[in-house]
């Protein structure tokens, strides 16, 4: 599903205009990655929790040379996946 079938489908079990329902989404969307920017965690209880994980240097092997290299350390969204959501799947 891509952003543009998730808005019609938000728009339809919400009955609200598709504009309305953009205009949420881009704004759920833009608060999400303010806290991420911030390092809160964002949770939504029975759906899932997203958070910034510190991932550490590591060594690496370029496949196209196969010339050891270090992966640098870099911040990464993490999501863990709520007992509903889970529950859902199953």
């Amino acid at each position: 599903m891509n952003k543009k079938e998730l808005i019609d489908a938000m728009a339809k079990e919400a009955q609200l205009p598709k504009n309305k329902t953009e205009a949420a989404l881009n704004a759920f969307m833009k608060v999400v990655n303010d806290a991420m920017k911030r390092n809160e965690r964002v949770t939504l209880v029975g759906f899932g929790t997203f958070e910034v994980a510190n991932r550490k240097a590591r060594n690496g092997v370029n496949p196209r040379t196969g010339e050891k290299i270090i992966i640098p350390a870099k911040k990464v969204v993490k999501f863990k996946v709520g007992s509903q959501l889970a529950e859902t799947v199953k």
